[in-house]
C-alpha cells in the first residue's frame, strides 16, 4: 500500500515499482484482527528479495497462522535511501505501508557478510536504535529491581 507521502517520493527515483507492493499473491491482513505484526526485513534490493526461495517459505509460514502477520521489507536502493533521509520519512513495510519501528518484531535475513551494513542503514532509515538502552520508551519491557 503507497501512502501519499511516499508516492511523492517515488516520482524521483528510477525504479519506484520496488516500493510500492501489491504483487500477486500478497498477504494482506485486518491489523485489528491479529495479535503479532512481524517485518520480514531482507537487507537487499527488492530483486533480489524476492527471488530468495528461503524468504518466501518463512512469511507463508507466519502468515499461515490466524493471529500473525508477516509483512516485507527490502533495502532501498540509494536514490529511494537518501529520499527517505532527506524528507524525515520512515523505511517502511510494503504490505501496510506502515513505519517498521510499529511492528512488534522485526527478523532479518542474513546471506552473506556484505549485507551486515545494510541491516544498519535499514535499521538507521527506519530510525530503530542500535541498542535497547537508546529507546526511552520501551513500554513493552519490565526489568526487576
Amino acid at each position: 500500500m503507497v501512502r501519499e507521502e511516499y508516492g511523492k517520493l517515488l516520482k524521483n527515483v528510477q525504479k519506484p515499482a520496488r516500493y510500492t507492493g501489491g504483487e500477486y499473491g500478497e498477504v494482506i491482513k485486518d491489523k485489528s484482527k491479529i495479535d503479532v505484526r512481524f517485518a520480514f526485513a531482507f537487507p537487499d534490493m527488492y530483486e533480489i528479495g524476492m527471488s530468495n526461495l528461503g524468504a518466501k517459505i518463512l512469511s507463508g509460514i507466519i502468515n499461515n497462522l490466524d493471529y500473525a502477520w508477516c509483512e516485507r521489507v527490502f533495502a532501498p536502493a540509494q536514490d529511494f535511501a537518501e529520499q527517505l533521509a532527506a524528507h524525515n520519512i520512515d523505511l517502511y513495510a510494503l504490505e501496510s505501508g506502515d513505519p517498521l519501528r510499529e511492528f512488534d518484531f522485526i527478523g532479518f535475513t542474513l546471506q552473506y557478510e556484505l549485507c551486515y551494513t545494510n541491516v544498519l542503514n535499514m535499521l538507521a532509515l527506519a530510525r530503530i536504535p542500535l541498542l535497547a538502552a537508546a529507546t526511552k520508551n520501551i513500554s513493552h519491557c519490565h526489568t526487576e529491581q
